[in-house]
């Protein structure tokens, strides 16, 4: 009987693993296709049957890609708006969620839950009064519409930072003010040092969510030399529709930031995920 369970666990893991792997293959195999068909010819990629590797590597097809289209100004408009968004991101909702979960004040849980219930407007319904306000303002074709509200904080991610920060004891801030301390420096002191986790959770979220923005660009920006990476990917495909091998070429030039920024920061994304309390 003792064997039988054993054999059956072992028959269970075995089928598992198999599955998993069987996934694993499956959600891998177009970013394998994108890989090998970024350095071959147009010809190769559609040749039956099918090449699994090209037969010489065109690294040529980068260089026509930032030649045939201002990938560079792209990268540098990118990168731009991907740093405002994280000083805003980190900086607000950092110290949002601190008064939430470190200040005790007149309807705090109530203030929270009216930040909660903004998570569950649809964002589509927003755009158009958002569109109408931005261009009254005079900021139409310019970055302020997606930059600027990255300053104001968001709910998901003031709700993530509040979980976190209601996970450290709160005696350390009784200590500091035994020293002298203010809510500011308990915020810039103990806080942010012990939330480095969460904050670089907050940071993926926001490097991931600007540079695959594509909607609000395409909403805001009407000059292409205010253009993002997606905006010219998406001009660059109707541009050179039959030249596949560039496409390919510029979408993994897009794709490979992202790959590293999350290959080095994935164990304090997990960590910062998992402490919160978030669950997936």
């Amino acid at each position: 009987m003792v064997e039988f369970r054993r054999r059956q666990n072992l028959g269970g893991k075995i089928g598992l693993y198999a599955l998993l792997i069987i996934c694993t293959i499956m959600m891998l195999f177009p970013f394998y296709w994108l890989l090998r068909s970024a350095f071959m010819s147009s010809r190769e990629i559609f040749s039956v049957p099918m090449k699994w590797w090209p037969s010489h590597l065109l690294w040529s097809n980068f260089v026509d890609t930032f030649q045939d289209a201002p990938f560079a100004l792209y990268f540098r408009n990118t990168i731009f708006l991907v740093a405002v968004n994280l000083i805003g991101a980190i900086f607000s909702n950092s110290f949002i969620a601190f008064g939430f979960a470190r200040i005790r004040f007149k309807g705090r849980n109530f203030w929270f839950a009216c930040v909660l219930l903004t998570m569950m407007i649809p964002s589509i319904v927003m755009f158009i009064p958002q569109f109408i306000g931005w261009k009254e303002l005079g900021a139409y074709n310019s970055y302020w519409p997606l930059t600027l509200p990255s300053f104001f904080g968001n709910a998901f991610f003031i709700f993530l930072l509040r979980q976190f920060y209601m996970t450290i004891p709160i005696e350390y801030d009784e200590a500091a003010f035994m020293d002298g301390a203010n809510y500011f420096t308990i915020y810039r002191k103990i806080i942010l040092p012990l939330s480095k986790p969460a904050l670089v959770t907050v940071g993926v979220f926001t490097f991931m969510g600007t540079w695959n923005d594509y909607f609000n660009p395409m909403l805001y920006l009407n000059n292409q030399k205010l253009w993002t990476l997606q905006l010219g990917l998406q001009s660059f495909m109707g541009q050179y529709t039959s030249s596949w091998q560039l496409i390919m070429a510029g979408a993994l030039i897009t794709l490979l930031p992202m790959l590293i920024v999350f290959f080095f920061a994935q164990r304090a994304f997990i960590e910062g995920i998992s402490l919160s309390g978030v669950k997936g």
